[in-house]
């Protein structure tokens, strides 16, 4: 049972309340003054006689002004809008005591350590979070904010400390502990051996290969050639590209991307070099092109391989000697720009099938990186998948999210042929449709791939071995295409040569014909 008490201020009126209470042996569990004017008593409930008899002692006490049953004290209210807050915030906040040991922690900072709040409360922070000696710092007892970089697992992430400190019944302060607060977004942080490293650091990786991928793009992107980016598509070439401007000396220029795939052959020109004054209506003073517009700094050309033939001619010559001429114009312009190239699958085969110039490729081709796909980067998965979960939760507003068991053995088994994207997409919706806080494997909706014909689904009595033998082998590089869309990498899957893999797709029309 909780009172409510008005009165007016007066020295010894809390006195004569308590006094009434023990005269009538009732067992006090709090106390709550206020400021404003108020006293708030919390005791166990009563017969309703004795209450009754109860209220009008309190009233008659001098200066107070009205006695009532309230539902809650201050302080529970309070609690109970600390707890909401905290629940809600969509980043790991955890509150530790002078000795490092967790007093409070959120949904969000449970799910980072995937353990349960109750279990965690008592622990040494330091026992669950790498990286950063937080007791240490503790010892210092600090007075100042601070920020440290602290892992979990095999994910980084930037934590703010703050200090607690309180005052005691004479003034003085007392340490009390802290509160660290995660930013949601986890870094990945490759070996730091150079100051371009930190350009690379968002992007996420414990993979061997993808490592190396990194390693070799923190030396080319001081390098002022031409740089082409092979992957598949959702692969991450853009976000290397961006990487390799910030980590150059051209990182504080313009980095302006071109999707050449999505520009008709008529419009690609005029974006890219710009046209004279009078060409067009709409712009009588005439248009700087996309090259011009990034002096000094880099140009993405994205999907170069959807580039017309006229184009690359075009863009041949400005790689060659870094001029060209706006339609219209006779007067040649000079820009220094870094072109970068980015190309679905391998750029050789386009020039094999005859739909790129030759000498146009070897003048992109000084430096490659190529993407592994994701499906080759099964370590990559959960940890990206990590990564999505928290970016989701914080663009929607809601507590982070766990998977299940079935959800990271769905998503370690899954192909992912739309690759990084794919996967940061499909969690987005997954968690954007969720009700509860975890994912479960029926929660994340994925495309199924193509059955694959057996056996059993040839009729041997109508068709002879060899067109059945031409049906399976159809139908598993139907199948296997959309995962390996390049010849090569087609071809080292199934342990066959280029030549011969080239020659299969175009007999069973898959994928896109080579030119005669």
């Amino acid at each position: 049972m909780r009172l409510e008490i008005t009165c007016q201020d007066r020295l010894g009126l809390c006195q004569e309340v308590l006094a009434i209470l023990r005269e009538n042996e009732i067992d006090l569990r709090g106390i709550e003054v206020d400021p404003i004017g108020k006293i708030f008593l919390n005791f166990p409930a009563m017969e309703f006689a004795d209450f009754q008899a109860l209220m009008p002692k309190i009233r008659r006490i001098p200066n107070v002004e009205d006695v009532k049953t309230t539902s809650y004290m201050p302080s529970e209210r309070e609690h109970y809008e600390f707890n909401l807050l905290l629940s809600t915030l969509p980043n790991p906040v955890i509150s530790v005591d002078a000795k490092g040991h967790i007093d409070v922690i959120n949904a969000a900072g449970a799910a980072l350590l995937t353990t349960d709040k109750n279990a965690l409360k008592g622990e040494l922070v330091d026992d669950w979070l790498g990286g950063f000696s937080i007791q240490r710092w503790l010892e210092r007892k600090p007075t100042e904010a601070d920020n440290a970089q602290v892992k979990c697992g095999r994910s980084s992430y930037y934590a703010n400390l703050f200090p607690i400190w309180l005052t005691d019944d004479e003034g003085e302060p007392i340490f009390a502990g802290a509160v660290i607060h995660c930013q949601s977004e986890p870094i990945a942080v490759p070996s730091l051996s150079s100051p371009t490293a930190a350009a690379f650091a968002g992007i996420l990786t414990q993979h061997t290969g993808m490592r190396k991928v990194l390693k070799d793009a923190e030396r080319m992107a001081s390098l002022d050639v031409p740089l082409l980016i092979e992957g598949e598509t959702g692969v991450g070439k853009e976000l290397l590209a961006r990487a390799c401007h910030k980590a150059s000396r051209r990182g504080d220029k313009p980095f302006l991307a071109v999707n050449c795939g999505a520009l008709p052959d008529n419009v690609a020109e005029s974006e890219l070099f710009g046209y004279g004054a009078s060409i067009f209506d709409n712009h009588p003073d005439g248009k700087k092109g996309i090259f011009e517009q990034a002096a000094g700094g880099v140009v993405l050309l994205d999907s170069v391989a959807d580039m017309s033939r006229e184009l690359q001619a075009k863009l041949l010559r400005f790689i060659q000697d870094g001029t060209f001429r706006r339609i219209g114009e006779e007067a040649e312009v000079t820009v220094d720009v870094r072109v970068i190239c980015s190309a679905r699958g391998a750029l050789i085969d386009r020039v094999e099938s005859g739909d790129f110039r030759e000498d146009l490729y070897y003048r992109l081709n000084v430096l490659n990186l190529m993407l592994p796909p994701l499906r080759e980067r099964r370590g990559d998965i959960l940890l990206l998948a990590g990564h999505f979960l928290q970016q989701a939760c914080q663009r929607l507003g809601r507590p982070l999210v766990g998977l299940s068991s079935g959800a990271r053995n769905l998503l370690n088994q899954y192909s992912w042929p739309g690759n990084i994207r794919q996967l940061e997409n499909t969690l987005f919706r997954a968690v954007s449709m969720l009700e509860g806080e975890q994912l479960e494997a029926s929660d994340i909706q994925l495309p199924e791939a193509p059955p694959l014909a057996s056996g059993i689904d040839i009729d041997l009595e109508q068709t002879s071995l060899e067109e059945a033998v031409k049906t399976f082998e159809a139908s598993l590089l139907r199948r296997l295409y959309p995962n390996y869309p390049s010849t090569r990498q087609l071809a080292r899957k199934l342990g066959l040569s280029h030549t011969a893999i080239a020659n299969k797709l175009r007999e069973y029309g898959i994928g896109k014909q080579r030119k005669s």
